[in-house]
């Protein structure tokens, strides 16, 4: 695999995961106000600004808003492990020499690795720990929050 090819295969892996971190799901997820009698008071620009202190308290607090389970990384060795393998053990069953069948797996393990990476920030989860936090801190503001988006 020549370097161009590389990058390109790491920058689509990075774009690729990059769009699997929006949404309600994903840790960057924001909390959404329900219309109650607070949030019609101080109106929306500034509970926002709340929404950002009382994640910072969650954050000054030892909390983050994704669960650690380093599923990229996981992803990342394990797609490069079976991808690896793969291309090597596919080599040498061609009948390839043993310097082609490691070429071929340095290659699969390369486009393993990138792939197993974007499978795992697909599981990427938000920490329950954190949205209660912050929920809780922007109940005791006044707000509602009804959901995270």
């Amino acid at each position: 695999m020549n370097p161009t090819s590389t990058l390109t295969t790491l920058i689509s892996a990075a774009l690729l995961a990059g769009c699997a971190s929006t949404g309600a799901s994903s840790p960057s997820a924001r909390p959404v106000f329900y219309p109650n009698v607070m949030l019609n008071r101080v109106g929306p620009a500034q509970a926002q600004r709340d929404a950002d202190q009382c994640m910072y308290n969650a954050q000054n607090a030892g909390l983050t808003p994704e669960e650690k389970t380093n599923s990229i990384g996981h992803g990342a060795a394990q797609g490069a492990a079976v991808g690896g393998v793969a291309s090597a053990v596919g080599a040498l069953v061609r009948g390839r020499s043993v310097e082609r069948a490691l070429e071929s797996g340095a290659a699969g393990a390369a486009v393993g690795g990138s792939a197993g990476a974007v499978a795992g920030a697909f599981h990427e989860k938000p920490s329950v720990t954190y949205r209660n936090y912050v929920q809780r801190c922007l109940k005791d503001k006044g707000f509602d929050v009804i959901g995270w988006n």
